[in-house]
């Protein structure tokens, strides 16, 4: 399915709202690993590069951008728990209906 012009364009206006929402999330996770008094200050200098090294490709933090790739980033978004399904609320039916549709499939 080609996605209609409205929903690229809404796409590409949404995405860096929701990467930041996941972002704060991972920060969130950053503070409470960091704040763990149990743990050596060396384990969690290194453990922490690791996690921003390994965080940093995520799609929640970092997209290639491609108009024919769109439901398919939707749906990675989705499984990946950055966003949900009441994110694609201002996105057409049609949209809608291809993601439920490919999500349901992977699902099987």
């Amino acid at each position: 399915m080609e996605i209609s012009k409205l929903d690229w364009k809404l796409f590409r206006e949404k995405l860096p709202g929701w990467q930041e929402n996941y972002m704060e999330g991972l920060v969130e996770e950053y503070i409470d690993f960091l704040t763990d008094e149990t743990k050596k200050a060396s384990d969690k200098l290194w453990e922490l590069e690791k996690r921003i090294k390994e965080d940093k490709r995520h799609p929640g933090v970092i997209m290639e951008l491609r108009k024919s790739e769109t439901i398919w980033d939707i749906v990675r978004l989705i499984r990946l728990n950055v966003i949900t399904y009441d994110d694609l609320s201002d996105f057409s039916e049609e949209l809608k209906q291809e993601v439920k549709s490919i999500e349901e499939i992977h699902r099987s």
